[in-house]
């Protein structure tokens, strides 16, 4: 991408994180390009990667909407995660380098700064937390579960799950990573495997207490 492109993709990217706009709200290229300081040509760019991601979403007529997922679609998501995340991180548990170990200690750090705030940086807290399943992800040392698992771990409903989360909630998830930290460190695929999936699990539920049947946050208007 050029660097026209990656501006945008990253100034995109963080206005979709922020909670400014909704799931299933519809955007335009004309309104992006105004966002991201841009011409349309790499706003196109940014758009074709967000898409790529699932973070952004193209109707039958073209038109871009912000993602947005059934209740169903939802629970099969975290349970895809659950499968793959599961066994990448009893993998990265025998194949974690020191210096992998060194850097999952630092992103946690960021990611308790982005949470121990009076009002918790959910942008920031999201962009630590992906950088440390990245991590896990490129430790388990598998190209297959690197791609299965790249459009789950940055998925709106993961946003969406964040947002809802209370300060508690973004805590206890900085205290899961501790305790993955631990369970690497002491080379514990059994261990590591079972952390990741209550931490995945306690997001699920995070999640599903605030949404409607539908899948749509109740303070949105779900029923």
């Amino acid at each position: 991408m050029s660097r026209a492109s990656e501006q945008a993709y990253a100034k995109i990217r963080a206005h979709l994180l922020s909670g400014a706009v909704k799931p299933s709200e519809q955007l335009t290229e004309d309104q992006l390009s105004q966002i991201t300081g841009v011409s349309r040509t790499p706003v196109r760019e940014a758009v074709r990667r967000l898409e790529d991601e699932l973070l952004l979403v193209r109707s039958d007529t073209k038109r871009l909407f912000v993602a947005d997922w059934s209740r169903d679609d939802i629970e099969e998501m975290f349970a895809l995660r659950q499968m793959l995340e599961c066994h990448a991180a009893e993998r990265a548990a025998l194949r974690l380098s020191r210096e992998q170990l060194a850097n999952l200690e630092v992103i946690n750090q960021e990611l308790k700064g982005a949470t121990d705030q009076q009002q918790p940086d959910v942008a920031r807290f999201l962009d630590a937390n992906r950088a440390f399943h990245e991590v896990i992800i490129d430790a388990a040392h598998s190209p297959r579960l690197g791609q299965l698992l790249a459009k789950l771990v940055e998925a709106p409903v993961v946003l969406r799950t964040a947002r809802n989360y209370s300060p508690e909630d973004l805590r206890q998830s900085a205290r899961d990573h501790d305790e993955l930290i631990a369970a690497f460190e002491a080379r514990d695929a059994e261990w590591a495997r079972a952390v990741m999936g209550s931490h995945l699990r306690r997001a699920f539920h995070t999640f599903a207490k605030a949404v409607g049947p539908n899948g749509h946050e109740l303070n949105d208007g779900g029923s």
